[in-house]
């Protein structure tokens, strides 16, 4: 690791007011970031920690039923608050890496990160959530734009994440056993107007919709539904010693079908 500044502002106004500075980053749990820093992929000047804001923390149900997830709530926070008012998200919080990243790592970090096989990414964009910066409020759908690429500009700050709760939904993934990251996962999420199936760990553009299996579901919400169809290009998945493009395409299906049978 090389030297850097620290910064702890106490306040989201004097966090966004660091982040003006030359060469400033946010640091969230600092479970991506840090790693990356000691290996010297990343060489920022002056870190602004956010774990100190207690004003993008927490957990609370708006006017419109959505759960509003503050951006600097931990994994394990989501797990314990999620777990009656959307257990598809616990589920998903609470197989995020081991319980030391779950303490540490905030949900507003992983999807400003956008890392193309992280969890929360996959629950955003299948909840047609909406995440809400200092600035403005950006729809899941427009947010994310390819791997470690979102809508954020810069000095931008994820504050909250707002989720529709769907009338079922599940997550299911398929475990990376080194780094906890899945290989692939699914999560799909049936809403009274349609259904939404969001993948993640497969594709080297990142997060992404699986429309073919959405318009299947729409119609008959069931594994064979998922089952019948032909696999998703493989020219675009990620392909390395874990698995080739041509293996996640079919991990697509599997893990589909295993979240919809999850969903009930």
């Amino acid at each position: 690791m090389y030297e850097f500044e620290l910064v702890k502002p106490s306040t989201l106004q004097d966090a966004v007011a660091a982040l003006k500075g030359e060469d400033a980053q946010a640091l969230g749990g600092g479970q991506t970031l840090l790693p990356t820093m000691k290996a010297r992929l990343a060489m920022t000047e002056t870190l602004v920690a956010l774990s100190g804001i207690d004003e993008i923390r927490g957990i609370c149900t708006d006017d419109d039923g959505r759960i509003c997830i503050g951006g600097g709530t931990t994994h394990a926070e989501v797990q314990k608050g999620c777990a009656d008012s959307y257990p598809a998200l616990a589920s998903l919080a609470g197989r995020i890496g081991d319980p030391a990243v779950r303490a540490r790592g905030t949900i507003g970090g992983s999807l400003a990160n956008n890392d193309p096989s992280a969890c929360y990414p996959a629950g955003a964009l299948a909840s047609n959530a909406t995440i809400v910066t200092n600035d403005r409020e950006i729809a899941a759908g427009d947010f994310f734009q390819g791997m470690f690429t979102t809508a954020l500009e810069e000095g931008e700050i994820v504050t909250e994440v707002k989720f529709p709760v769907p009338e079922r939904a599940a997550y299911e993934k398929f475990i990376q056993p080194a780094s906890r990251f899945p290989l692939v996962a699914a999560f799909v999420a049936k809403f009274s107007d349609g259904v939404r199936v969001a993948i993640t760990g497969a594709s080297s553009d990142g997060v992404f919709r699986w429309t073919e299996a959405e318009k299947a579901l729409a119609s008959d919400w069931s594994e064979n539904a998922v089952r019948s169809l032909a696999a998703p290009d493989a020219g675009g998945m990620i392909s390395d010693l874990h698995g080739d493009g041509a293996y996640r395409a079919h991990l697509v299906g599997v893990m589909t079908a295993r979240a919809v049978k999850a969903a009930g």
